[in-house]
């Protein structure tokens, strides 16, 4: 064999090795990129679900593994909202989907083609304050989280007639118009009342020294005093309950939002350990009582939500936003005006407690948009009180009081442009 032959053949021989080298290499890369590769494609994890609020504002925060890809939209027939969530699997435990507050009803589920679906039906129509795709703090994934809060049908048909001009997208931007922007008339609004007779169901309020039950009074009373404002022709009146069921406190709050009311009512009749104390009295909200009674009276009313094993938590969180702050101030102003009117229309027909304007923190007066004032009718722990609430005659004078009252509120506020 020639020098040529044995170089020429040798070249060959290395050629291949160099060859194998190179794919032995590449496979190599290949092999040490699948896993980012895989990674990539690999379905997202939906980690966690929470829900927190109440029946008045709600948030829900879902934790993912990496970014989600979301599509959100509104529904009518019910009331929900639907996020898509793109190449996603669920690893969620389906006791914390148990719906709470403001949402009635959770469905988590697989789409088809990768997509998973989220819709939340709500107790009645909302605003979507926020939906945020945001990256956790930790750095360890990203969460959506969503804030919802009760509107009015108006307001939720804005929003879809919003979401049919444009296109929803993954992150949203701050939906504050849709929603807090007080009682603002709209065409053909009037002037809106919501009663709210205190108790029901499991939660039968205070009981008369003769065994009246205070829920069953209240009930009587908002219904010939809805009945009296109905008369009148000028005014849309709803009742929180017209039958005999127990309601969370912040639903009752809820029910006025959703009518976008210009006035919330609540009616009662409590008890008392001076069996000498009797008449009516008006309370508005404040953040502090105006009396050791108003405050001992605001924290038996406060826990309604208990008899029906429900978890209180206060919500004190200050109020950051400053238009709601400014909305606040204004129904409050609102609502003391009414109440000063109303003390002056029942002292002409029925007796009052001395000091007959109170205030204290009662949560069913805490809507940020609606007046509010709550009418404690007679104390039931009083003999002649417990008599004259179950006489008609009495409880005609008293609910014509009021009805005169609501008709100088709303002339009032028709005059200055606010009213229905």
């Amino acid at each position: 064999m020639g020098l040529a032959d044995f170089t020429d053949k040798g070249c060959r021989v290395g050629g291949r090795i160099l060859r194998v080298f190179c794919l032995l290499l590449l496979a190599a890369i290949f092999q040490a990129l699948s896993p980012v590769a895989n990674a990539a494609d690999a379905p997202l994890v939906a980690k966690s679900y929470k829900m927190a609020g109440d029946a008045t504002k709600m948030r829900i925060v879902m934790d993912f593994d990496r970014e989600p890809d979301i599509k959100w939209f509104l529904l009518r027939g019910p009331n929900r909202l639907v996020i898509d969530l793109a190449n996603t699997r669920l690893a969620i435990d389906a006791k914390d989907l148990k719906p709470r507050g403001l949402v009635r009803g959770v469905r988590l589920g697989a789409l088809g083609e990768g997509v998973s679906r989220l819709i939340l039906t709500g107790k009645g129509p909302f605003a979507v304050d926020k939906l945020d795709v945001l990256k956790n703090e930790d750095g360890t994934g990203y969460r959506i989280a969503i804030d919802m809060s009760a509107a009015s049908e108006r307001e939720f048909d804005a929003a879809l007639a919003n979401q049919a001009l444009t296109t929803s997208s993954t992150v949203s931007t701050d939906k504050g118009g849709r929603v807090g922007t007080g009682p603002v008339s709209s065409p053909g609004h009037r002037f809106t009342i919501v009663l709210d007779p205190g108790h029901g169901g499991v939660d039968g309020g205070a009981e008369g020294l003769n065994g009246t039950i205070e829920k069953n009074v209240t009930l009587a009373f908002a219904t010939e005093l809805r009945d009296k404002l109905t008369a009148i022709g000028k005014y849309d009146v709803f009742m929180t309950r017209d039958t005999d069921e127990y309601l969370r406190l912040d639903d009752r709050v809820r029910i006025a939002r959703q009518h976008e009311a210009d006035l919330l009512i609540s009616i009662h009749a409590d008890t008392i350990s001076v069996k000498g104390i009797r008449g009516a009295t008006v309370y508005t909200v404040s953040d502090r009582a105006s009396d050791p009674e108003a405050q001992a009276l605001a924290d038996r009313e406060n826990l309604s939500d208990q008899f029906a094993g429900m978890v209180i938590k206060d919500d004190n969180k200050e109020v950051t936003d400053i238009l709601i702050d400014l909305i606040r101030r204004e129904t409050h102003t609102f609502s003391m005006s009414f109440a000063h009117t109303l003390v002056g229309q029942l002292s002409t027909s029925v007796g009052l407690i001395n000091n007959p304007q109170r205030s204290a923190g009662f949560k069913v007066l805490k809507a940020p948009d609606v007046p509010s004032v709550l009418v404690e009718l007679g104390y039931l722990s009083n003999a002649k009180d417990e008599a004259q609430l179950l006489d008609a005659e009495w409880r005609g004078k008293a609910a014509q009081s009021i009805t005169n009252a609501v008709a100088l509120f709303a002339s009032a506020r028709a005059g200055a442009g606010t009213g229905g």
